[in-house]
């Protein structure tokens, strides 16, 4: 197929991500159990603690962080699942761009629809937990870092696992190690803020995770793909 009639990166992701939204908008009460999940965990831990200020502020950072990840771990299963099912990434490994590239428009397509609506409603979460303010920015700067390189995480073992059937349990099991080091540097260092200590290595090691991850992360989840159709 010539260059002149080969789709361009930037039109075939606006392709996949203009289908991904249309599928969402049909499913719109899916599209929301992420976030009601999260604020369930933060309003159990309310409850559990009790109504004292002072303990739930202390633990209000670790508390949200946790909500986020299980709720990012809610929807990782259906990363690839739906096109697998409908042949599309069959569709995807025949197409005249890189693989590596349609994984990773789908996992920003996924985190931005999943992830970030929790990041927007962390302020909100924050209050039910009395979280002080002055940690709301180093909050949502841990957040913004961690939550796409959980996604990216996440679709490696996603694309591991799609050729299996009732894998959501094995998915969870298998991202949850993966999981563990971004929650220490995300929680602790809201943590080490509060308590008037430097984070800025916590954020740097988030950050060149992130930098790595979207390197490597696509490449690795789409020869998981090929392995896992083959």
């Amino acid at each position: 197929m010539n260059s002149t009639t080969s789709p361009s990166l930037l039109q075939t992701a606006r392709a996949l991500i203009t289908r991904d939204v249309q599928l969402l908008w049909r499913r719109r009460g899916d599209a929301l159990q992420p976030a009601l999940f999260a604020m369930l965990v933060v309003v159990l831990f309310a409850l559990g603690l009790g109504t004292a200020p002072q303990a739930l502020s202390k633990v209000a950072p670790a508390v949200l962080w946790v909500a986020v990840l299980l709720a990012g771990l809610l929807s990782l299963d259906t990363l690839f699942r739906g096109d697998a099912e409908d042949g599309s990434l069959e569709q995807w490994i025949l197409a005249p761009v890189p693989l590596a590239w349609l994984v990773l428009v789908r996992v920003l397509t996924h985190w931005a629809t999943t992830a970030l609506p929790l990041v927007l409603v962390t302020p909100l979460l924050g209050e039910m937990l009395h979280l002080p303010r002055s940690d709301l920015p180093m909050l949502l700067a841990t957040l913004a870092l961690g939550t796409p390189l959980l996604s990216l995480l996440g679709a490696v073992v996603a694309a591991l696992t799609v050729g299996m059937r009732r894998s959501g349990i094995l998915v969870a099991l298998l991202a949850l190690p993966l999981y563990v080091p971004v929650l220490v540097f995300g929680a602790g260092a809201v943590t080490a803020s509060a308590q008037g200590l430097d984070a800025s290595g916590a954020l740097l090691w988030l950050a060149a995770g992130l930098l790595l991850s979207l390197l490597l992360a696509p490449l690795a989840a789409a020869a998981a793909i090929r392995i896992a159709l083959t």
